[in-house]
């Protein structure tokens, strides 16, 4: 009887080699990827580092910008010594410090308790975050047109209502002296919670909620759970919001130009207004430069503080 024949297999051959890539194909992602950024590059160049760069120069000149590039005088730390002994620049800087220590905290804390009710099963959640969220898209000459007309001393509706509430001297608001700057502190809280609330939102959303449960099996009431977990936890995003709002309080110009033009007097003039009205409307350009400095400094410090304050506080850091 024949015995079955086994198919012969073919001997194991070997791996091929992997093929090398040239040094021209290995170039080609980088330039795709140089290619897909060239252009955030170049508006960054153009729209942010030459321009900063361009103004700490003038900072050390004494130019009018008429005079064209010709009129350009080199005067050193001039602008600077001026600065220490000008009474309107430290006037304005104690403005800015009040108008942004007090609409910076106040829109951060009404945000978190805003993000913490909207994190909750309400009815039409969804519809409650986009109309907190609108004022914030809406640009500031429409938003200071409907406080133009909210704060109006003769028709406006706070003034009504207060009225109505037994208020025979309301404030006059925006024109006047003592509620002026008050004034923009209230608009800029109300225009900005809703940021604050959406990205305090996000990462509420984002938290695991084994801590809160562990919490809860520890006997933590709501009090509890907040300062131990829910705050810790947001403390990487308070430094971010801390951080940005800062710097956008310190550069806000929109809303006083247009609503108070930095009056009464200069009751409502910030470093921002009176780095513009040196420039533009005195055309002291060195000067202003020099005010873009100093304000540039001042944030950089507290920028650095509040990092440092916030290290190895929150729960992840």
């Amino acid at each position: 009887m024949a015995l079955d024949t086994v198919p012969a297999t073919a001997p194991p051959t070997a791996d091929p080699q992997p093929k090398r890539r040239s040094p021209r194909s290995r170039r080609t992602p980088t330039r795709v990827g140089w290619l897909f950024i060239l252009p955030n590059v170049l508006g960054f160049l153009a729209f942010t580092l030459v321009p900063l760069i361009a103004g700490l120069g003038i900072a050390f000149t004494d130019w009018n910008v008429v005079s064209g590039l010709s009129g350009i005088e080199f005067v050193g730390l001039k602008n600077f010594q001026v600065l220490l002994t000008d009474m309107k620049f430290w006037e304005s800087v104690l403005r800015t410090i009040f108008f942004a220590g007090i609409s910076v905290p106040g829109t951060m804390i009404l945000g978190v308790l805003l993000a913490l009710a909207l994190n909750r099963d309400v009815p039409g959640k969804v519809a409650l975050r986009t109309i907190f969220f609108v004022p914030h898209i809406v640009s500031s000459i429409a938003v200071g047109m409907v406080w133009l007309l909210l704060l109006n001393p003769q028709s406006g509706v706070v003034n009504l209502g207060l009225g109505k509430l037994g208020v025979s001297d309301p404030p006059d608001w925006l024109v006047s002296q003592t509620w002026g700057l008050p004034s923009l502190v209230l608009i800029s809280i109300w225009s900005g919670v809703g940021y604050c609330a959406i990205i305090y939102l996000a990462a509420l959303q984002s938290m695991s909620p084994d801590l809160l449960e562990a919490a809860k099996l520890d006997g933590a009431n709501a009090f509890r759970r907040f300062t131990t977990v829910i705050w810790p936890s947001l403390m990487p995003t308070t430094t971010f919001l801390a951080v940005t709002m800062l710097i956008s309080h310190s550069q806000g110009f929109g809303l006083i130009a247009f609503l108070t033009g930095g009056g009464p007097g200069d009751s409502t003039t910030v470093l921002s207004y009176y780095m513009y009205s040196e420039g533009f409307q005195y055309y002291r350009f060195g000067y202003a430069a020099a005010i873009g400095v100093m304000s540039f400094i001042g944030v950089l410090i507290l920028t650095a503080i509040l990092w440092r304050f916030q290290k190895g506080r929150g729960l992840y850091t």
